[in-house]
């Protein structure tokens, strides 16, 4: 039985894997003042940055109930299978809706498979789950095969990164108040990752913006297995020389199938801030 891949834009995938793959994706929103928006790329991602740059108060959200049931609806009445792949819950309530979603369908659709699973992860990390998820099924592999596979590996999508403003993580309570003063007077930069409890987790720290990149490509090397069968991925808050350093310097190491490079989507880059830079692989653990 054919089925469809679903997620959510939290993933963060580059458009040409969403088009290749015939990837379904569930927009998360950003509020502006008054305005709302429902992705974010290119240009467009940007601006949000500079917009948190002038101290603009941003607001996200979750998916649209509405539109999951609708899309969800969509897939199944279209003869397809499917299964929806999604952002840590313990950052968002977008995977509980969508597993709530697919409970009710289930009743209707008693003769489809809908599966949800839940990365606890979120960004490209949740990102490169998806992405090998098309791979395999591109492969011939069927949506249990597919389904198992993320249950066995997706503690193995590592996902690390820095700051460069120390600030947004005082607002989002990750640091105390005179942290943030005491690191950003002394150019100290955090290291952290995302948990196997889909947290993210401040796990060490270092003076010096270079210091901290090249910080993070040692996470890389710590942990990364068979690299050179990898597609592996950059994301940045409006840093685009940071990822393009980052990204040589592991070219430098290894020979990864392919390295994608985007700019962080603002549902996650509002807490984090402009010149958050990550990279995202698969290794030993998280």
């Amino acid at each position: 039985m054919p089925f469809t891949i679903v997620t959510d834009s939290s993933a963060n995938l580059p458009d040409e894997i969403i088009k290749k793959h015939d990837i379904r994706v569930l927009p998360l929103t950003v509020r502006a003042g008054e305005k709302e928006y429902k992705s974010v790329d290119g240009d467009e991602c940007k601006m949000f940055y500079d917009m948190l740059r002038r101290g603009e108060e941003l607001k996200t959200s979750q998916i649209n109930p509405d539109e999951c049931h609708s899309v969800f609806k969509e897939i199944l009445d279209g003869g397809n299978d499917l299964l929806y792949i999604g952002f840590s819950s313990t950052l968002s309530g977008t995977y509980q809706l969508a597993f709530l979603t697919a409970e009710e369908l289930r009743e209707t659709y008693p003769e489809r498979k809908i599966l949800t699973f839940d990365t606890l992860a979120a960004a490209p990390g949740e990102g490169q789950l998806v992405f090998y998820a098309a791979e395999m099924r591109k492969s011939g592999k069927n949506i249990d095969e597919v389904y198992d596979w993320l249950k066995e590996n997706f503690l193995r999508s590592c996902h690390w990164f820095t700051v460069d403003d120390l600030n947004y993580l005082k607002r989002g309570g990750r640091i105390s108040p005179t942290a943030a003063a005491f690191g950003t007077v002394l150019n100290i930069k955090p290291l952290m990752h995302m948990d196997s409890e889909g947290r993210l987790t401040p796990v060490g720290k270092v003076r010096g913006r270079i210091t901290a990149l090249n910080a993070l490509i040692g996470k890389v090397t710590e942990t990364i297995e068979e690299p050179e069968k990898q597609s592996i991925f950059i994301a940045h808050a409006d840093c685009p020389d940071d990822a393009a350093y980052l990204e040589r310097k592991l070219r430098e190491l290894y020979s990864f199938k392919n390295i994608y490079t985007v700019c962080l989507d603002a549902v996650i880059g509002c807490h984090t801030g402009p010149g958050t830079i990550s990279v995202y692989f698969m290794g030993k653990r998280r």
